[in-house]
């Protein structure tokens, strides 16, 4: 499921583009059958500031950024999936009265104003149909807006990037994707999906392939630092360093892993809320398992608390369990960090257009 499909066109493979606070990570995947290789992996540092709140501040140093990469992994195909995240999205699954698909299509806007805390004239919609009930029944459907001005700043910054944007998507259906394909989950299995990244993190809930439950919770790697900054008054190389448990002197080590401990703890408690909230206003049922990805992750001691709290398998999720990739690929070796990275870019490389 995407957004909207911004040129109609027999269905190619993309580029998978994901425009992080932190990083742009790109992946060009090749499909044979259904098997899929990984053929480029990218990434490019982004300048601080250059997006604030999801919102692009510097569009140069970020199309600089995504030219750069196609550039240096030697990319050639220019048509390019990007997604979006953040409070400018709205994603909800509602139930509608049986009709049509001409009939929907023909009353979504008027059904959109119920639920898009927008002006509609702001915004693009879309819907997908999950659900076609009988006559006298409920029809479901995801309801997915975004605003025209958030779409339009991305397409942008791909075209001033020389490339082509063909689908702008939204992260988590782009992680959903990514599971799908990797994971093959059986249908009455609810799963959880953890994106943490930079500024915020996103949580998704599944039941086998049906998209139930997308939530955004603003806390980030990026609050790690700051609190990390705020305690040792070190400058942001350090920080980064001891957030992955490097450099740090014998005197601090302890005090370090409070301070990670206590930015996870607020962490955990968030994604419990929301846990909570999703089990008692929309569905009846227990989250059965947990995949946890994006740069954050790694984040020493969250992955244990996650699990000792929530009390069910919190595992990593790998992208490329069944996406062939290849260690030259990998060359820091660290494989462990590239499937944390890449798994929304791997998601939007799944899609053709």
């Amino acid at each position: 499921m995407h957004l909207w499909d911004l040129l109609k066109s027999r269905k190619k493979q993309l580029v998978g583009v994901d425009i992080g606070t932190s990083a742009v990570k790109v992946a060009s995947l090749r499909q044979t059958g259904s098997h899929y290789t990984v053929e480029a992996l990218g990434r490019a540092p982004l300048p601080p500031d250059t997006i604030v709140d999801g919102s692009i501040i510097a569009k140069l140093p970020l199309a600089e950024s995504i030219e750069r990469v196609f550039r240096e992994q030697r990319i050639r195909n220019s048509r390019v999936a990007t997604s979006i995240s953040g409070h400018s999205v709205i994603v909800k699954k509602v139930s509608l009265p049986a009709m049509t698909e001409e009939e929907l299509a023909q009353s979504i806007q008027w059904e959109a104003e119920q639920y898009i805390p927008f002006d509609l004239a702001e915004v693009n919609v879309d819907y997908q149909v999950m659900e076609r009930a009988p006559r006298d029944q409920k029809l479901q459907i995801i309801l997915v807006a975004a605003k025209k001005e958030k779409i339009a700043d991305y397409t942008s910054v791909i075209s001033l990037a020389g490339k082509i944007p063909v689908v702008v998507d939204i992260d988590a259906f782009a992680l959903q994707n990514a599971y799908e394909v990797n994971y093959s989950p059986p249908e009455d299995l609810v799963t959880a999906l953890l994106d943490i990244g930079a500024s915020s993190t996103i949580l998704s809930i599944v039941r086998g392939t049906e998209f139930l439950f997308t939530r955004d919770i603003a806390i980030g790697g990026h609050q790690y630092s700051e609190f990390l900054q705020e305690e040792f008054d070190i400058s942001y190389e350090d920080t980064e360093k001891y957030k992955r448990g490097e450099n740090v002197p014998e005197d601090r080590r302890s005090r370090v892993q409070e301070v990670i401990d206590a930015v996870s703890q607020n962490l955990v408690l968030e994604v419990e809320k929301t846990l909570d909230y999703f089990k008692t206003t929309t569905y009846a049922e227990d989250v059965g398992q947990m995949y946890l990805t994006g740069g954050a992750s790694r984040t020493p001691g969250l992955q244990e608390a996650l699990a000792g709290q929530l009390q069910f398998p919190v595992d990593w999720f790998d992208p490329f369990q069944r996406i062939e990739l290849a260690p030259s690929l990998v060359p820091s070796g660290d494989r462990q960090s590239v499937a944390a990275e890449f798994a929304v870019a791997v998601g939007l490389a799944l899609r053709t257009q």
